[in-house]
């Protein structure tokens, strides 16, 4: 049995935040929200890191209706970065929508971009390209190593909490203040 399989911690519907002093570039000041985590390994999205490209400019790309939409899409990760994945509040199901929580849920199929640009869809969502993943046992290993911090997660700081506060809210949320943050880890 592998250390993933025998660990209680689950990190799905948790945060993840980059350390201040991450040296990846791609994950520097980044959220993400953890949407699986298992024995397999984890999937998560960047919540807080904005493309050149709105939703707007996607709906007309795809022929769909919702043209007008200003909504940032976001880089949900660098792996499938073609690949679209909508956060959202519970309600309709779409042909590919899966639970992640009570609250919080994950679609990857097109007809749900139809629906928001028709102004049928979620009150509450997320659009991102791409994903961030983890092997197994990777996540605990970068975990370990302190290069993130976890907290769990809430719809409040997923989806009402402006994109570009997220990360500063999120760090408030555990109680930690960015400017009060060293540079060097350790283990007392």
């Amino acid at each position: 049995m592998s250390d993933t399989a025998k660990t209680t911690d689950n990190f799905r519907n948790h945060f993840l935040v980059a350390s201040p002093w991450m040296s990846d570039p791609r994950f520097h000041g980044a959220v993400i929200y953890v949407c699986e985590h298992s024995a397999e390994g984890t999937l998560g999205l960047t919540v807080n890191q904005p493309l050149d490209i709105h939703l707007g400019e996607i709906l007309e790309q795809l022929d769909m209706h919702g043209g007008e939409l200003d909504l940032p899409v976001f880089a949900g990760g660098p792996v499938q970065t073609e690949r679209g994945f909508v956060l959202h509040n519970p309600g309709q199901r779409w042909q590919h929508t899966a639970e992640v929580t009570a609250d919080i849920w994950l679609t990857t199929s097109r007809d749900i971009l139809a629906d928001i640009g028709a102004a049928k869809g979620p009150d509450e969502f997320l659009v991102a390209l791409g994903y961030a993943g983890w092997g197994d046992g990777q996540l605990e290993a970068e975990l370990g190593g302190n290069t993130w911090l976890t907290c769990p997660a809430s719809p409040d700081l997923l989806f009402r909490t402006p994109w570009n506060r997220r990360y500063q809210a999120v760090l408030a949320s555990m109680g930690i203040d960015i400017n009060q943050l060293s540079e060097t880890t350790g283990h007392a």
